[in-house]
């Protein structure tokens, strides 16, 4: 697989053919539009089996005691979110109202520590 890493509002998004609003070889629906920053780099990936494919370590889960962190980036806006407030309204962004992909819950438990 090639890496691609796409830079959106200033962002740089890792990623399989990543495109300017975040979606990737798996997740490319016109509601993929977000990105995580992953708790064990620090990098911003466009889904978990991106840095599963192109990472040279295990992800790690965001312990809830860092939920104030910046982890969630809106691919429409650029808008970046803390942990809590995604998890607060998964369903859109909250600076420009974008809807956001419903099935993104089934995977919280790949990013976030419940």
């Amino acid at each position: 697989m090639t890496q691609h890493v796409v830079r959106s509002f200033g962002v740089d998004i890792n990623g399989i053919r990543v495109d300017q609003k975040t979606g990737c070889v798996h997740y490319r629906s016109e509601l993929d539009v977000i990105a995580i920053r992953h708790h064990c780099c620090g990098e911003w990936y466009a889904c978990i089996e991106c840095h599963a494919e192109l990472a040279d370590h295990d992800a790690a889960v965001w312990p809830q005691r860092d939920f104030d962190v910046l982890a969630v980036f809106c691919g429409v806006c650029g808008n970046q979110s803390t942990i809590s407030a995604y998890l607060a309204h998964p369903e859109r962004c909250a600076a420009c109202g974008a809807p956001f992909n419903p099935g993104c819950s089934n995977h919280h438990h790949l990013y976030f520590e419940k």
